[in-house]
């Protein structure tokens, strides 16, 4: 084999044995590093991505009222006898939303909600209404 081939082969030899090294070199200093220097996480450099937050333990109700007519979970709404419960009601209109047997109450300021938060611990069927309105908004069926 001439000189010219055997220099040729090792070259052809060489060139993927130097692209595949794996380690890129250290960044001039004064140079910002490139995005291919980032984590393979995705997360920016020098940062640690925020846990998940945890699932929200018993029953979460949700109801609305707007225009007078009530959306949501409305109608008998069935609860796990010691579930907690959580009902979230937000109106259009101020008033205080009452349940009834739990003696729970909480002001509706119009467009904000408010949260009614406690534990199932009395069988039963009880009424959720708006005060000022006289309006039910469902019944929850404890048990």
């Amino acid at each position: 084999m001439s000189p010219r081939r055997a220099a040729a082969a090792l070259l052809l030899l060489a060139l993927p044995v130097a692209g595949c090294a794996g380690t890129a070199a250290p960044a001039a200093e004064g140079t910002a590093a490139s995005a291919s220097d980032a984590p393979a996480t995705g997360a920016p450099t020098g940062t640690t991505p925020a846990p998940a937050p945890p699932e929200a333990a018993g029953q979460r109700i949700e109801v609305a009222v707007a225009g007078g007519r009530v959306i949501g979970d409305t109608g008998r709404v069935p609860v796990p006898l010691g579930e907690p419960v959580t009902v979230v009601v937000t109106s259009d209109v101020a008033d205080e939303v009452h349940l009834h047997g739990y003696d729970r109450l909480a002001e509706l300021v119009p467009g904000q909600p408010a949260e009614l938060a406690f534990d199932a611990t009395i069988p039963g069927v009880f009424e959720l209404e708006l005060h000022d309105a006289g309006t039910v908004l469902l019944t929850l069926q404890v048990g």
